[in-house]
């Protein structure tokens, strides 16, 4: 794949760029040796090494994920209509397979549906709580759906959770996830934590994808001891000051000295809270609307040139034919498998 034809206008800006604020020697660049240095529960770095070492980016310290748990929160209805052969669990693990996916993240309910025959093919993330259904989703309060036992009973390699930082629940939320998240480790598994910001604290939707609210929930998902960390690709920075200036403590350097307007800085940024990519930066899998092909590669290259650990792409893959999904997934990976597209 020509990685600068398909970025187009943007190919010089994104590929050529150099992080001056924080440069890569500054971070813990992913690459085949990622996990050798890594502390912890020796079962839990088995856990991670099956995940790294499984589907086409095995054995590079790139992570391509398929999620798909979109139907909770979304509803079923709503998500699966543009390809309703994804309601069959056998066929979320056919495009995981076929895509060269590391693992898949999903439900309860799913994995209880193909762990028998899927596990021993593919690494298997349990998502063990969602957003309330039916109670009207300005809420977005997360409860468990699973346990920790589901998890290890269904053979599991790690478990996922989400928790929306600055929410009225998210004290709750986040006491909760680490204790679940310290018993999974205790058990060998590892743990991705969903670090969204909660939506109700802003008028402006766009605060959502700041680089220092999202980098400092980032923060508080590592010290919870979540080994990978998903998070929303940073588009601006100043979201503390837009929000209240007390809401935050900031210091002018925030600013002026570790990063700048440019996404490949605002995801360093991200990428050094994330005790400076101890934990990986999983991103989303690009913008919802436009090209799905430019969107993807482009989150792709972001996340890579600016030292995250891969993307997690899944309503554009299932929402499409398994050809139409099985290429864009490869494309995403094609990106980190390039010797062409460098960290910053």
């Amino acid at each position: 794949m020509d990685v600068a034809a398909v970025l187009g206008d943007e190919a010089e800006v994104l590929l050529e760029h150099t992080c001056s604020c924080i440069p890569a020697d500054h971070i813990e660049v992913p690459g085949p040796d990622h996990l050798d240095c890594s502390d912890g529960n020796p079962s839990t770095r088995s856990s991670l090494h099956r995940l790294y070492d499984s589907g086409r980016l095995a054995g590079t310290g790139y992570l391509s994920l398929l999620p798909v748990d979109h139907g909770i929160a979304h509803t079923a209805g709503m998500v699966f209509a543009p390809n309703p052969a994804y309601l069959d669990p056998r066929a979320m693990v056919e495009l995981a397979l076929a895509g060269g996916s590391s693992g898949i993240v999903t439900t309860y309910g799913v994995l209880g549906a193909i762990a028998r025959s899927a596990a021993h093919r593919l690494p298997l993330i349990l998502k063990l709580n969602h957003d309330m259904q039916f109670v009207g989703l300005s809420h977005h309060e997360n409860i468990l759906f699973a346990r920790l036992k589901g998890a290890l009973n269904l053979g599991a390699a790690g478990v996922a959770a989400t928790v929306y930082f600055g929410g009225p629940n998210a004290r709750r939320e986040l006491q909760l996830v680490s204790s679940v998240f310290s018993s999974a480790r205790r058990a060998g598994l590892f743990t991705m934590l969903f670090c969204y910001l909660h939506p109700g604290l802003f008028k402006n939707q766009d605060l959502m994808f700041a680089a220092d609210l999202t980098a400092e929930a980032n923060h508080q998902g590592v010290t919870i001891g979540a080994d990978l960390i998903k998070q929303k690709q940073p588009r601006s920075t100043g979201g503390f000051m837009a929000v209240d200036s007390n809401y935050g403590r900031t210091v002018p350097a925030m600013y002026e000295e570790l990063t700048t307007a440019h996404p490949i800085d605002l995801t360093r940024y991200q990428v050094l809270l994330s005790y400076c990519g101890r934990s990986g930066l999983i991103h989303s899998g690009g913008e919802r609307s436009g090209n799905a092909l430019k969107s993807a590669v482009r989150a792709a290259v972001i996340n890579k040139r600016g030292g995250g650990t891969g993307l997690i792409a899944g309503r554009k893959a299932f929402q499409a034919p398994l050809a139409e999904g099985v290429r864009l997934l490869h494309a995403i990976q094609d990106v980190y498998l390039s010797d062409e597209v460098t960290v910053a």
